[in-house]
Parts: structure tokens; C-alpha cells; sequence
């Protein structure tokens, strides 16, 4: 009997579900190819551009972040952030906002590892910075106050920059030397 009499004749149940999980096991394996994080580079800097990755250890697809947000991840504790890639976007931070909640913040990427500075005009919160190597080690952590336009430059050379509301990185145990994992959504178009 030919396949396709098969699913006419009511008898294709079984090989509709096994075709199904075939070509879904072939999406699987293009994702693992084309969007993967491998487990054992989490220094990798390009954005994902589609929805799903695919957990390296189970081959299972797992969510990303929506566009223009990142996941930084401190263990147990995890950041949602607002990217800042481009030179307008890190210019603007976190100015003007009223309000910075629980969890959330801004994190700043830079396409190169230097020394860097970061000012509080017009930013009418209290932040903390967590200045970033190019594997996501804290170099330095820095208490910024609302409003100040002196620098607050990093104490070593830095990649990537977090900021999140004042004393947030004490109440969670993370200190200079901590390591984050950061997972960036799909990047905007």
C-alpha cells in the first residue's frame, strides 16, 4: 500500500504523527545549527535573530528574549535588560525615567574593551553600574547618584555595562568577580 493511501483510508494516524516528529526533529537540528549558544562559549556577542535557541544539552528550543532586550543572568538571579548597542542608544541610558523596577535595568554593549565612563545627567534615579569584561566578569561595581555630571569611570577595561537601581547587586550577592550569562533576543530591525 502506498503512503498516501494510507492517510485516505484512515490507517495515516501513526504516520502522520512520525512523519510530524521527524520534520520537527529536522527543525531542531537547522535551529542548533543557525541559533545555538554553544554551552561552552558563553562569550559569544551576536544577538540571536529568531525566537527560539536550542538548549544545547536536551536539544530542547527554548524562549529568547524579545528584541532589543537581553537576559543577564547571576546565578539564581536574572536581569531583564534593555539593550543599548548603538551610539544614540547609549547617549539616552536611562535618562528621564521616573522609575527603574525590581529586575529590570539597561545593559550597555560596546563593540570593543576599554576603560569606560558613565555620567547621570538627566537621570533623575539612583543606579548602580556593573561594568563588564569581554566574558561577562564584574570588573567594578559603581553607586551612581540622580542628577551628577562628574564621570564614574570603570576601574579596568570594560565591554559591557549594566545598570540597575541602586544597591540591587549587594541585596543579590554580586560583587566585582561575578560572573553573569547573557542571552540577547532577537535583534531589531
Amino acid at each position: 500500500m502506498a503512503p498516501r493511501e494510507l492517510f485516505h483510508k484512515g490507517k495515516g494516524a501513526k504516520w502522520s504523527a512520525a512523519l510530524g516528529l521527524l520534520a520537527f526533529s529536522a527543525w531542531v537540528s537547522a535551529c542548533t545549527d543557525a541559533d545555538a549558544v554553544p554551552a561552552s562559549n558563553q562569550s559569544e556577542l551576536a544577538p540571536h535573530t529568531s525566537g527560539l535557541a536550542v538548549n544545547s544539552e536536551t536539544l530542547e528550543p527554548r524562549p529568547l528574549p524579545p528584541a532589543g532586550y537581553a537576559w543577564v543572568i547571576f546565578g539564581a538571579d536574572t536581569v531583564v535588560a534593555e539593550v543599548a548597542a548603538t551610539p544614540d542608544e547609549r547617549a539616552q541610558g536611562l535618562m528621564y525615567r521616573d522609575n527603574v523596577p525590581d529586575g529590570t535595568g539597561m545593559l550597555f554593549v560596546f563593540q570593543d574593551s576599554q576603560p569606560r565612563s558613565f555620567w547621570m545627567a538627566n537621570t533623575y534615579i539612583p543606579l548602580d553600574i556593573a561594568y563588564m569584561n569581554p566574558s561577562y566578569r564584574i570588573v567594578d561595581i559603581i553607586a551612581m547618584e540622580p542628577l551628577v555630571t562628574d564621570s564614574y569611570p570603570s576601574d579596568a577595561p570594560a565591554m559591557f555595562a549594566l545598570e540597575v537601581r541602586q544597591n540591587w547587586f549587594a541585596e543579590h550577592g554580586i560583587t566585582v568577580g561575578s560572573q553573569a550569562s547573557i542571552i540577547f533576543g532577537a535583534q531589531r530591525r
